[in-house]
């Protein structure tokens, strides 16, 4: 009769999620003539751990990213996110590099440079022994900060559970000033008229400009080079209307780099944003023009954003998807711009839109279409023919650096799981939300504008010019009618 020899082998370096079949112990048998010995050994246990399904909750400032999809070749928050999971040992060796492995999934995608509060990710993954998300941040860069995790059913899945998603498009003040950062062109156009506009053409300002009534006008030789399109006299000059109860007097020209005009004595430095108490020869205050969002402003401002909310076709406000594509229709339930916050001396209002789900670049093409509206750049029935299936139009894009994902909600699965599993939502993680917020993406948004500007270079593009569909056409009748074209559509 032949003897069977069994051995133990060493444990996987990741231990299988399935419980062991083999006993804890080994037993040997030796066979040597008639005699047999059976001589049991017991194995160094080690634990075994299981994969769990949890929802991740992170946040990150998307700076120096390609997006939040993988993408080979590009640098992408899932990418470095995998590589946390798998050093973090949340990942089997076996599994790095393929997520559908570990049934990954996101509760929603950000575009390049676009930054997020509450990004929530869901996945099979072994978060034992304690410590998981101590070993994920350590094995994060500073701008990414993980927040916790959530036990959730076997079922669930962070893109399929997600009812709606929160972004948030931190927009500076000045960008809504009908006068703030005009087009070059205008700009050389009005001088010398009785509309003079004088701001930083090559935006050195940073949104920091007056719009001047000028009675009287600005003497030949006050910027003899501007009126031969030099335009570096422009980039270092403010022109301020002045009025004293005795009713508007001459304009002064204030050089912010150079210094002042002889006759003027005021201090204005290159990071003025109002000018207060400014003395005229002496006598005459020159008084603060400065564009707010006051309760007029703000009325207007949130009358535009509402004419999103509802289910509408965005084919205009994406890319790649036409407009009789099922996908285009998206259903926004509110949209509006209440508060303002100030980061670094800038002023920003905080557009806060909420929706079921979101196209490529749908939101900074909907903020561009309310800014020119809202800067008098295009007529407000454009926003009603952008929105029609049948037309097509250029609209103008957002930069994307003030765009951030707010918070991903998931209603109808807490309240379906609320006596058994854990709420997946933001609530035990508000202060860390907040801190990161503040720290990492409202602070890289103002040092952005202050040092590119690209809010206030992106505003000099709003013009008939480089999109002729902003502005009216007269038809055969001689009556304004919105520019734009017929969408050809089959089916």
């Amino acid at each position: 009769m032949d003897t069977q020899t069994s051995q133990s082998l060493p444990p996987p370096e990741q231990p299988d999620s399935k419980k062991p079949k083999l006993s804890a112990t080994t037993t040997t048998t030796n066979s040597d003539d008639d005699d047999r010995t059976t001589t049991t050994t017991t194995a160094e246990k080690k634990p075994r751990y299981k994969r769990r399904k949890v929802a991740i909750l992170f946040a990150y400032c998307g700076v120096g990213y390609q997006g939040m999809q993988k993408n080979p070749g590009a640098k992408t928050i899932e990418g470095d996110l995998e590589e946390a999971l798998y050093f973090s040992g949340a990942v089997p060796e076996s599994d790095r590099g393929c997520p559908q492995r570990f049934d990954f999934a996101r509760s929603a995608r950000t575009d390049k440079g676009v930054s997020a509060v509450g990004q929530v990710v869901s996945g099979k993954f072994y978060v034992d022994p304690p410590g998981f998300i101590e070993r994920l941040n350590n094995n994060l860069p500073d701008q990414f900060r993980i927040f916790g995790f959530k036990r959730v059913t076997a079922s669930f899945s962070a893109k399929k559970f997600c009812d709606r998603r929160r972004y948030v498009y931190l927009l500076p003040v000045f960008a809504l000033d009908p006068n703030s950062h005009r087009d070059r062109e205008s700009v050389l156009a009005s001088l010398g008229s009785d509309n003079e506009l004088v701001k930083c053409l090559e935006c050195s300002e940073r949104g920091r400009k007056v719009d001047v009534n000028v009675q009287s006008g600005i003497s030949s030789n006050a910027l003899p080079d501007a009126k031969q399109g030099n335009l570096s006299v422009l980039e270092n000059v403010v022109v301020v209307e002045s009025k004293s109860s005795l009713g508007t007097i001459s304009t002064s020209v204030l050089e912010t780099h150079s210094g002042v005009s002889s006759n003027t004595s005021c201090a204005l430095s290159e990071n003025t944003t109002s000018l207060d108490n400014v003395v005229v020869d002496g006598e005459n205050v020159v008084k603060e023009n400065v564009f707010r969002y006051g309760d007029k402003e703000k009325e207007r401002f949130n009358k535009i954003l509402k004419q999103y909310e509802g289910t509408h076709n965005f084919h205009n406000f994406t890319t790649r998807t036409k407009a009789g594509d099922p996908s285009a229709n998206r259903y926004i339930i509110s949209f509006h711009a209440n508060t303002t916050v100030t980061v670094d001396g800038i002023e920003f209002v905080k557009c806060e839109v909420v929706g079921q789900s979101f196209m490529l670049h749908q939101i900074r093409k909907m903020i561009g279409v309310a800014v020119a509206i809202m800067r008098n750049c295009a007529p407000e029935s454009l926003m009603e023919k952008a929105l029609q299936q049948d037309v097509r139009i250029n609209v103008p894009t957002a930069p994307e650096v003030g765009l951030y994902l707010d918070e991903c909600f998931f209603s109808s699965y807490n309240q379906k799981w609320k006596d058994t599993h854990e709420e997946v939502s933001m609530k035990a993680y508000a202060e860390e939300a907040e801190e990161f917020k503040l720290k990492h993406i409202y602070s890289h948004i103002a040092s952005t504008e202050h040092k590119e500007g690209s809010v206030a270079v992106w505003l000099h593009s709003l013009n008939y010019r480089n999109y002729p569909d902003l502005g009216p056409e007269e038809n055969e009748e001689g009556n304004e009618v919105l520019r734009g074209q017929a969408e050809v559509t089959t089916g």
